[in-house]
C-alpha cells in the first residue's frame, strides 16, 4: 500500500485561513476531503486564543462525528503534552501557519489538563442533544410538557407496533 500524496500547500493555506477564529468560513466539501480537520483545527485555535472550552459549542448531524471530532481535538492537545519545544513549535506552525510566543507555548502545552478540568467540558454534540437540552433549559418557553423525554427509535417502533 503506497502512502497518500502530499497536500498540496494552497490546500494547507486554505485550511489555515479557514480555521481562523477571527475569520467567518463556511467549509463545503466531498467527504473524506479535510472538513473534520479543519473545525477541529479552529476549535484548536480557539483553546489556544484563550477563549475557555466550556464556552465552545461544536454541533454535528451524528453521534459518530460528534466523538470523532472529540477525540480529535482532545487527540491534538494531548499529544502536545508531550512534544518537546521544537516539535510542538513545529504542530502549531501547522494549525496556524506561525511559530508561537513562548506564552502560546505554554498555553498549548496546558490546554489538554485545562479541557479536562473545565466543569461542563468542551461540547461536541449532535443538532438532536442541542435542541433537546435547550428544549429542557425553557419547555414553557417552547410550549413543551417540563420534564418530556424524547422518544427513542425503538420506542417509536414499539409504540407503534
Amino acid at each position: 500500500m503506497s502512502a497518500p500524496p502530499p497536500i498540496p500547500a494552497a490546500v494547507i493555506d486554505s485550511q489555515i485561513a479557514a480555521s481562523d477564529p477571527a475569520a467567518s468560513a463556511w467549509v463545503s466539501a466531498n467527504a473524506g476531503s479535510g472538513k473534520t480537520h479543519v473545525l477541529t483545527q479552529r476549535v484548536v485555535r480557539l483553546l489556544l486564543d484563550g477563549v475557555p472550552p466550556a464556552k465552545i459549542l461544536c454541533l454535528t448531524f451524528t453521534k459518530a462525528a460528534a466523538a470523532n471530532m472529540a477525540n480529535r481535538v482532545f487527540a491534538t492537545l494531548g499529544a502536545w503534552t508531550a512534544l518537546d519545544d521544537g516539535a510542538l513549535d513545529a504542530a502549531v506552525v501547522r494549525i496556524e501557519g506561525r511559530p508561537p510566543s513562548p506564552q502560546r507555548r505554554l498555553r498549548a502545552r496546558r490546554l489538554f489538563a485545562e479541557a479536562l478540568e473545565t466543569p461542563g467540558g468542551l461540547k461536541v454534540q449532535t443538532i438532536h442533544a442541542f435542541c433537546t437540552a435547550l428544549l429542557h433549559q425553557f419547555p414553557f418557553e417552547a410550549d413543551v410538557a417540563a420534564g418530556f423525554e424524547v422518544l427513542e427509535e425503538h420506542a417509536e417502533r414499539e409504540l407503534i407496533d
